[in-house]
């Protein structure tokens, strides 16, 4: 069995940040899509709410297959940095299902309201992490990157590190840049839970620091014993 290059390494450590990535934004954009489609009749987005209110059972539905897809996306993550053997498959899973349901939100939003975005951003972020693992798949990269083979390198670290930043970040400030599509009459509803998202960021970059910390000690101990030897 061969081990990874240096350059699968980097590729593995990159592919499993975008997967993060495209997880968090996944699950934020079905939590985000809670508050229209279960309270359409709220005053802060009225017009909307009343375009969309006949088609309520179908944006909760929205809600519900989205979160599911961005937990999938997450245990996905969680099974890449592990180096099981079905990581890929689960990945694939959550990232065709949410490229196909993303488009059909999309063009049901546009329909209805002639517009569609954030959730246009969600799918292009899930196309496009879906697009670099296919790639990924191609004999020469997947040789090097061999995600399904066991960790003796220290990548996992440095992925799990990242990740968590990556992820922590997007809670912190995503309800800054989604203002210009989530501001009605003046109120900003992507910041809602601004208080939960900054907990959950912060704690999510905090132990992404973490491990990385960690990461750097690990790979520091040996040259230190060996100076002293």
């Amino acid at each position: 069995m061969t081990s990874r290059t240096t350059f699968g390494k980097i590729l593995r450590v990159l592919a499993i940040v975008f997967m993060a990535l495209t997880a968090a934004f996944t699950l934020l954009g079905g939590v985000g899509t809670s508050c229209l489609a279960f309270a359409p009749d709220n005053p802060s987005w009225a017009d909307m709410g009343s375009q969309l209110a006949p088609y309520q059972w179908l944006y909760i539905l929205f809600v519900i297959v989205t979160v599911v897809l961005g937990v999938m996306g997450i245990r996905a993550v969680i099974l890449l940095i592990k180096s099981h053997p079905n990581a890929y498959r689960c990945l694939l899973v959550a990232l065709t299902g949410g490229a196909v349901v993303g488009i059909i939100h999309m063009l049901v939003s546009r329909s209805l309201r002639g517009k569609s975005m954030p959730v246009d951003a969600v799918v292009y972020t899930t196309v496009l992490t879906l697009l670099l693992f296919l790639i990924l798949r191609l004999p020469g990269l997947w040789q090097q990157i061999r995600f399904g083979q066991p960790d003796s390198t220290g990548t996992s670290g440095t992925a799990a590190g990242a990740a968590l930043i990556v992820s922590g970040a997007l809670a912190l400030t995503i309800q800054y840049w989604m203002a210009g599509t989530h501001t009605f009459h003046g109120v900003n509803v992507a910041d809602v839970w601004h208080t939960q998202l900054a907990v959950i960021g912060g704690l999510a970059v905090l132990a992404g620091i973490a491990v990385l910390g960690r990461v750097v000690s690990r790979r520091t101990e040996p040259l230190a014993e060996a100076s002293i030897a």
